[in-house]
């Protein structure tokens, strides 16, 4: 193909924070953004060409920026997958990843099936109606496990620990009361369990099919707590070969997807370093943040390229490097402005990255700080000034 500027103008299903940095790597290509989103002023709107304020599943508003686009993609699981199929389909404007790639991942029991009918390898699971279903195959998973929902949450939202017998009903009730796939009266569809993985590290890599190519970048280290992610380090504390094998792994699972894009691939290190699939994310992720500075391209330029067609830029590593999330730290719902910003600020080789949301609660994520540190640095004594540096920062109302 041909590539002049200005460039196409792509739009995005979802105006959060990952509609915010691809509406920032966007403009130095040349490539216009619109993003659809309910939320007014949404975070990606000072940054984009425009903003629809409209359901991601609205079909006018999908058909609106088919209209308006020379292709469509998505930020955010929730966009419609049969509107995004119709309104393809009747203004010629593609979709990447596929419409298909999303349906095959917002079931994640689907999604579990389909990797392991692959041959990637993927934790012991089974999908559950009823409490009994459950407790029949927790007898054979064993405990402690992890009871999911088959459709929806995000976040460590729609997962539910079980320890032992005594959470089962509780954990199965949450889980339906949670889920869009299944209702206290029919819960059928609504739940999946899988073992529990023992994990020595968690690990994630950020794929990319692009026009007839497939890459990833370098392996990455994420570290949660309370499900959610709290800090990535590249590279991570791991050898070069479970670096290698989580990389296959990473490439077994591109095969499997339809369309164009950035996939975010979330993968445990098992007993005896074993690769294990956990989950994968159709988009760019917060996984992925540290290749704005980190990578010579970021993951936010890379998925542009990808879906508009474009040849894929490099993914290698420019140095080490780890980011830590800003998390809400305040318990009810409100308007908070962030201190201790001076702290940051004037660190040596931070940069700030702030999401503009409004309101502010407990663990919501409000931006993240990267560091990068030189070759001689070892990742865990920059992971430790990362959280140092992070740490600084809270939010309070006056």
């Amino acid at each position: 193909m041909t590539t002049t500027l200005p460039g196409p103008t792509v739009g995005v299903v979802g105006g959060g924070q990952l509609g915010r940095m691809l509406g920032e790597a966007a403009a130095p290509l040349g490539i216009d953004v619109i993003v659809v989103d309910p939320t007014p002023d949404a975070p990606a709107s000072p940054v984009v060409t425009d903003q629809i304020v409209a359901d991601f599943d609205d079909p006018d508003a999908l058909a609106e920026l088919a209209d308006r686009a020379d292709y469509l993609t998505y930020e955010i699981e929730l966009a419609g997958t049969g509107v995004l199929k119709t309104v393809s389909q009747e203004t010629g404007t593609p979709v990447h990843p596929h419409p298909e790639t999303l349906s095959l991942i917002e079931d994640k029991l689907v999604q579990k099936r389909r990797l392991e009918d692959a041959g990637v390898p993927v934790p012991p699971f089974r999908g559950v109606d009823s409490v009994e279903e459950l407790r029949d195959a927790l007898d054979d998973l064993g405990y402690p496990a992890m009871l999911k929902a088959r459709e929806g949450g995000y976040d460590g939202r729609g997962n539910v620990p079980i320890e032992s017998p005594d959470d089962v009903e509780d954990a199965f009730e949450t889980i339906v009361d949670a889920a869009p796939g299944g209702t206290p009266e029919d819960p059928s569809g609504a739940a999946m369990v899988e073992a529990f993985v023992d994990f020595e590290r968690e690990l994630a890599v950020m794929g990319v099919r692009g026009d007839g190519e497939r890459d990833t970048f370098p392996v990455t280290e994420t570290i949660h707590r309370e499900e959610i992610l709290r800090e990535t380090v590249s590279p991570p504390r791991a050898d070069p070969a479970v670096r290698e094998r989580a990389r296959e792994v990473a490439l077994d699972v591109l095969d499997v997807m339809e369309g164009r894009g950035v996939f975010g691939i979330e993968l445990f290190q098992g007993p005896d370093d074993e690769i294990l699939f956990n989950e994968i994310a159709p988009r760019p992720h917060n996984s992925g943040h540290w290749t704005i500075e980190g990578a010579l391209t970021s993951q936010f330029e890379q998925h542009l390229r990808a879906v508009v067609g474009w040849p894929l830029g490099a993914t290698d590593r420019r140095s080490p490097t780890v980011t830590a999330n800003i998390l809400g730290d305040v318990e009810n719902r409100q308007e908070a402005m962030l201190r201790n910003l001076d702290r940051v600020l004037e660190a040596d080789g931070v940069s700030m990255h702030y999401y503009g949301k409004e309101a502010v609660y407990r663990l919501r994520k409000m931006g993240h700080v990267t560091q990068i540190g030189g070759d001689d640095v070892d990742s865990s004594v920059l992971l430790e000034r990362t959280r140092d540096v992070r740490d600084e920062l809270t939010f309070s109302s006056s």
